[in-house]
């Protein structure tokens, strides 16, 4: 799981602004291996729909992941034929390392993914970008698990997928219905923060990114779509299920120790009414009172029963200060990551030693109340001392939280404190990434061209000096002069119903 950090804080969403220009809105990506059948009818319908319904400049990527059939020469025929379509050759299988080289290259604001296949309706198509368009949303997905979704596959499908949303739901609580589904859209400026921290490159990519990115607070569209499971397929249900639960380990790993410099994805809302500063109000102050309150309640019941257990060997202070000491750190380790959000180890010593003077106050107060009672008896009974110390209890809690929030864990840039990476220190080795360009640096929207769908000319600007792909990149358009081969003729109607 990669641990560097992203590239820097969103910025605020904004609806891009319209107007003409000469780079594209939207870029569809179409990861493909092994499809020298599907290739063509896929693109030319996707091309023609497009066309006819898409408002603005687009452009359709085909992704070739180490293919050893005739794919190359179908994309370098359709890129040659048509000015909105480009082709790009991976030495490397895998639909993740498809996705994350084209779009960190790509200069399209709007990026978005498919399956060769097309079993969703491209009707969902512009629903899909129209919320990233608008700035409403970060994300979008495609939900075959929607009330309103419309579904054809067999039950062996729709059990396998159902069955693996409750997985992410029980182990990662992940909110999104459909992790699984190939249609898929992400602002530019999101993608280039979120992707340095996506690690898989095959089937698990999407549904790591869409746990990152609610973990992170991003906002993730759902269109409901209608499907049509494709019987053709050429996924291995077995080993795509074995990966992807090795992925749901990996990543809920992560998560739970806090490796993941996740609040560098926060994005300001300036747009969000929840985050106008209201005075008076502190931010946080509700969610951080209920951790505080749960935490708080399970540490009572461990040092209650602490107490019970160390006084059948001493005295009342001892076991009462025991018991205190061994709660206390037990408490502040728990505040520290469920409460107040810090995660990772660093700071974790001197947050230790400021909970322990903390915890010197509580025992100030339950030393006293104990002293109090057994000078007003002097053998008080066991339920006597507990319900003593449980409102001894009550008053250093009060007083526990203010010292947390104030001193031990301050709320100092408004976000969550992440003490995982100093700022000092130097990354991890990793891949490098385009970074994310200042607010309000998109090109206006383009307005596509009036041209006949199939018409040769000049190739539309695509810079292709950006692409990483691992050790197989090498800056280039592999494949786009390799001989043609004959193709169905069908495969060159673009009303084919496929």
């Amino acid at each position: 799981m990669r641990t560097d950090s992203s590239p820097g804080t969103l910025p605020a969403r904004e609806h891009l602004p319209a107007g003409d220009a000469g780079t594209p809105v939207l870029d569809v990506v179409i990861p493909v291996y092994n499809e020298e059948k599907d290739l063509q009818p896929c693109v030319l319908r996707l091309h023609e729909h497009l066309k006819r319904t898409f408002p603005y400049a687009f452009r359709i990527t085909i992704a070739d992941n180490a293919s050893t059939d005739t794919t190359p020469r179908v994309s370098a025929r359709l890129e040659a034929d048509i000015p909105e379509v480009k082709a790009f050759r991976l030495e490397q299988k895998g639909r993740g390392r498809a996705l994350r080289t084209v779009w960190s290259a790509s200069d399209a604001p709007i990026l978005a993914y498919m399956d060769v296949d097309l079993s969703t309706d491209l009707n969902a198509l512009l629903p899909l970008v129209a919320p990233l368009i608008s700035g409403h949303s970060d994300l979008a997905i495609g939900s075959r698990l929607a009330r309103s979704s419309r579904v054809v596959r067999g039950a062996k499908r729709e059990f396998i997928s159902r069955s693996y949303n409750l997985i992410l739901r029980g182990s990662l609580q992940a909110r999104f219905s459909d992790a699984q589904c190939g249609f898929k859209a992400i602002r530019r400026d999101v993608a280039q923060a979120l992707l340095p921290l996506v690690e898989d490159t095959g089937w698990f990519f999407d549904t790591e990114m869409l746990v990152l990115a609610e973990r992170a607070g991003l906002r993730i569209h759902e269109v409901p779509v209608d499907w049509v499971d494709d019987p053709d397929s050429t996924v291995h249900i077995v080993k795509t299920a074995t990966d992807d639960l090795k992925g749901v380990l990996r990543v809920g790993k992560a998560l739970a120790t806090g490796s993941l410099p996740l609040d560098r994805l926060t994005r300001p809302f300036g747009d969000d009414p929840r985050d106008r500063e209201i005075q008076d109000v502190p931010k946080g102050l509700a969610r951080q009172l209920v951790g505080f309150c749960v935490v708080g309640a399970l540490s009572t019941l461990f040092y209650l029963l602490l107490y019970s257990v160390f006084r059948q060997f001493g005295g009342s202070q001892v076991a009462n200060a025991l018991a205190l000491l061994v709660s206390a750190v037990a408490n502040t380790a728990a505040n520290r990551r469920l409460t107040f959000g810090v995660r990772g180890s660093g700071g974790a010593v001197r947050h230790q030693a400021q909970g322990l003077v903390v915890f010197g106050i509580g025992l100030a107060l339950t030393s006293g109340s104990l002293a109090a009672l057994n000078a007003a008896t002097s053998d008080p009974a066991h339920s006597t001392e507990l319900a003593v110390l449980v409102a001894a209890n009550l008053a250093a809690t009060v007083l526990r939280f203010l010292l947390f929030r104030a001193w031990v864990f301050p709320d100092r840039n408004e976000s969550t404190v992440v003490a995982s990476h100093h700022p000092d220190a130097p990354a991890p080795s990793s891949p490098t990434y385009p970074t994310t360009p200042p607010a309000g640096q998109y090109l206006p929207l383009p307005h596509r061209p009036t041209a006949h769908p199939y018409s040769t000319g000049p190739q539309a600007p695509y810079d292709t000096t950006q692409f990483r792909a691992g050790e197989a990149a090498d800056r280039t358009w592999r494949d786009a002069t390799m001989q043609l081969q004959p193709v169905r003729p069908t495969d060159t109607d673009p009303r084919d119903s496929r």
